[in-house]
Protein backbone atom coordinates (compact mmCIF):
# COMPACT_ATOMS: atom_id res chain seq x y z
CA UNK A 1 0.00 0.00 0.00
CA UNK A 2 1.49 3.30 -1.04
CA UNK A 3 -1.65 5.40 -0.59
CA UNK A 4 -3.61 6.04 2.57
CA UNK A 5 -6.97 4.37 3.03
CA UNK A 6 -9.81 6.65 4.12
CA UNK A 7 -12.91 5.14 5.69
CA UNK A 8 -16.06 7.20 5.18
CA UNK A 9 -19.66 6.56 6.12
CA UNK A 10 -22.32 7.49 8.64
CA UNK A 11 -21.75 7.47 12.38
CA UNK A 12 -22.16 3.94 13.60
CA UNK A 13 -20.96 2.28 10.38
CA UNK A 14 -17.83 1.10 12.17
CA UNK A 15 -15.14 3.38 10.74
CA UNK A 16 -13.05 3.61 13.93
CA UNK A 17 -13.45 0.00 15.04
CA UNK A 18 -12.93 -1.51 11.60
CA UNK A 19 -10.19 1.00 10.84
CA UNK A 20 -8.06 -0.15 13.78
CA UNK A 21 -8.43 -3.79 12.76
CA UNK A 22 -7.74 -3.03 9.10
CA UNK A 23 -4.62 -1.02 9.96
CA UNK A 24 -3.29 -3.88 12.09
CA UNK A 25 -4.02 -6.38 9.34
CA UNK A 26 -2.30 -4.24 6.68
CA UNK A 27 0.52 -3.29 9.08
CA UNK A 28 -0.18 0.42 8.67
CA UNK A 29 -0.56 3.19 11.23
CA UNK A 30 -4.13 4.16 12.18
CA UNK A 31 -5.57 7.62 12.71
CA UNK A 32 -9.07 8.67 13.70
CA UNK A 33 -9.66 12.21 12.40
CA UNK A 34 -12.10 13.00 15.24
CA UNK A 35 -9.57 11.88 17.87
CA UNK A 36 -6.81 13.90 16.20
CA UNK A 37 -9.08 16.95 16.23
CA UNK A 38 -9.89 16.46 19.93
CA UNK A 39 -6.20 16.02 20.80
CA UNK A 40 -5.26 19.21 18.94
CA UNK A 41 -7.95 21.35 20.48
CA UNK A 42 -7.97 19.82 23.95
CA UNK A 43 -11.77 19.73 23.70
CA UNK A 44 -14.27 17.05 22.83
CA UNK A 45 -16.47 17.26 19.75
CA UNK A 46 -19.71 18.13 21.58
CA UNK A 47 -17.93 21.10 23.22
CA UNK A 48 -16.57 22.29 19.84
CA UNK A 49 -20.08 22.05 18.37
CA UNK A 50 -21.50 24.01 21.34
CA UNK A 51 -18.90 26.77 21.19
CA UNK A 52 -18.09 27.05 17.47
CA UNK A 53 -21.14 25.46 15.88
CA UNK A 54 -21.06 22.93 13.09
CA UNK A 55 -19.30 25.38 10.72
CA UNK A 56 -16.42 25.83 13.18
CA UNK A 57 -16.15 22.10 13.66
CA UNK A 58 -16.14 21.48 9.88
CA UNK A 59 -13.34 24.05 9.42
CA UNK A 60 -11.22 22.30 12.04
CA UNK A 61 -12.09 18.90 10.54
CA UNK A 62 -10.82 20.05 7.13
CA UNK A 63 -7.53 21.22 8.65
CA UNK A 64 -7.03 17.82 10.26
CA UNK A 65 -7.83 16.03 6.98
CA UNK A 66 -5.27 18.15 5.08
CA UNK A 67 -2.62 17.28 7.66
CA UNK A 68 -3.48 13.58 7.63
CA UNK A 69 -3.28 13.57 3.82
CA UNK A 70 0.21 15.07 4.05
CA UNK A 71 1.31 12.43 6.53
CA UNK A 72 2.50 8.86 6.06
CA UNK A 73 0.50 6.12 4.38
CA UNK A 74 -2.07 5.04 6.94
CA UNK A 75 -5.64 3.94 7.56
CA UNK A 76 -7.80 6.95 8.49
CA UNK A 77 -11.27 6.79 10.04
CA UNK A 78 -13.02 10.04 9.15
CA UNK A 79 -15.96 11.79 10.76
CA UNK A 80 -19.36 11.06 9.23
CA UNK A 81 -19.74 14.58 7.83
CA UNK A 82 -16.29 14.92 6.28
CA UNK A 83 -17.80 14.56 2.79
CA UNK A 84 -20.01 17.63 3.18
CA UNK A 85 -17.32 20.01 1.96
CA UNK A 86 -16.20 19.81 -1.67
CA UNK A 87 -12.56 20.47 -0.73
CA UNK A 88 -12.63 17.41 1.56
CA UNK A 89 -14.15 15.21 -1.13
CA UNK A 90 -11.41 16.28 -3.54
CA UNK A 91 -8.68 15.61 -0.99
CA UNK A 92 -10.05 12.18 -0.18
CA UNK A 93 -10.29 11.21 -3.85
CA UNK A 94 -6.86 12.56 -4.76
CA UNK A 95 -4.89 11.43 -1.73
CA UNK A 96 -5.91 7.85 -1.15
CA UNK A 97 -8.30 5.00 -1.57
CA UNK A 98 -11.73 5.70 -0.14
CA UNK A 99 -13.83 2.95 1.40
CA UNK A 100 -17.49 3.69 2.10
CA UNK A 101 -18.69 1.64 5.06
CA UNK A 102 -22.45 1.51 4.92
CA UNK A 103 -25.01 0.00 7.27
CA UNK A 104 -28.77 -0.15 7.60
CA UNK A 105 -30.65 2.51 9.56
CA UNK A 106 -31.47 -0.13 12.20
CA UNK A 107 -27.81 -1.02 12.66
CA UNK A 108 -26.74 2.64 12.77
CA UNK A 109 -29.40 3.41 15.38
CA UNK A 110 -28.42 0.41 17.51
CA UNK A 111 -24.70 1.18 17.31
CA UNK A 112 -25.07 4.88 18.17
CA UNK A 113 -27.80 4.61 20.81
CA UNK A 114 -25.45 4.26 23.78
CA UNK A 115 -23.01 7.03 22.81
CA UNK A 116 -23.72 10.58 23.94
CA UNK A 117 -20.62 11.93 22.17
CA UNK A 118 -22.58 12.49 18.94
CA UNK A 119 -23.89 16.06 18.88
CA UNK A 120 -26.01 15.61 15.77
CA UNK A 121 -28.01 12.87 17.50
CA UNK A 122 -28.89 14.88 20.61
CA UNK A 123 -32.43 15.31 19.32
CA UNK A 124 -35.86 13.98 20.38
CA UNK A 125 -35.93 11.38 17.56
CA UNK A 126 -32.45 10.06 16.71
CA UNK A 127 -33.87 7.61 14.13
CA UNK A 128 -35.37 10.44 12.07
CA UNK A 129 -32.08 12.33 12.29
CA UNK A 130 -30.05 9.30 11.16
CA UNK A 131 -32.40 8.84 8.18
CA UNK A 132 -31.96 12.53 7.25
CA UNK A 133 -28.17 12.34 7.54
CA UNK A 134 -27.95 9.17 5.46
CA UNK A 135 -30.23 10.59 2.76
CA UNK A 136 -28.13 13.77 2.61
CA UNK A 137 -24.71 12.12 2.71
CA UNK A 138 -25.10 8.78 0.91
CA UNK A 139 -24.67 10.34 -2.57
CA UNK A 140 -21.53 12.11 -1.35
CA UNK A 141 -20.06 8.93 0.14
CA UNK A 142 -20.75 7.15 -3.14
CA UNK A 143 -19.19 10.01 -5.11
CA UNK A 144 -15.82 9.57 -3.39
CA UNK A 145 -15.89 5.80 -2.84
CA UNK A 146 -13.44 3.52 -4.57
CA UNK A 147 -14.92 0.59 -2.64
CA UNK A 148 -18.26 0.12 -0.86
CA UNK A 149 -18.65 -2.40 1.97
CA UNK A 150 -21.84 -3.20 3.85
CA UNK A 151 -21.08 -3.67 7.55
CA UNK A 152 -24.48 -5.16 8.46
CA UNK A 153 -24.51 -8.71 9.77
CA UNK A 154 -20.78 -9.04 10.20
CA UNK A 155 -18.39 -8.59 13.07
CA UNK A 156 -15.82 -5.79 12.93
CA UNK A 157 -13.14 -8.42 12.22
CA UNK A 158 -15.14 -9.84 9.32
CA UNK A 159 -15.75 -6.33 7.97
CA UNK A 160 -12.04 -5.48 8.17
CA UNK A 161 -11.23 -8.69 6.29
CA UNK A 162 -13.84 -7.83 3.63
CA UNK A 163 -12.31 -4.37 3.17
CA UNK A 164 -8.78 -5.81 2.98
CA UNK A 165 -9.88 -8.39 0.41
CA UNK A 166 -11.53 -5.73 -1.74
CA UNK A 167 -8.51 -3.42 -1.46
CA UNK A 168 -6.16 -6.22 -2.50
CA UNK A 169 -8.32 -7.31 -5.41
CA UNK A 170 -8.88 -3.77 -6.69
CA UNK A 171 -12.66 -4.17 -6.65
CA UNK A 172 -14.61 -1.03 -7.56
CA UNK A 173 -17.97 -0.04 -6.04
Amino acid sequence: MNRSIFLVGPMGAGKSTIGKLLAAQLQLPFADSDKVLEERTGADIPWIFDVEGEAGFRRRESEVLRDLCAGPTQVVATGGGIVLLEENRQLLSQQGQVVYLQASIEQLLERTSKNSNRPLLQVPNPRTRIVELVEERDPLYRQVADIICDTDYCTPKQAAQMVADKLMSGVSP
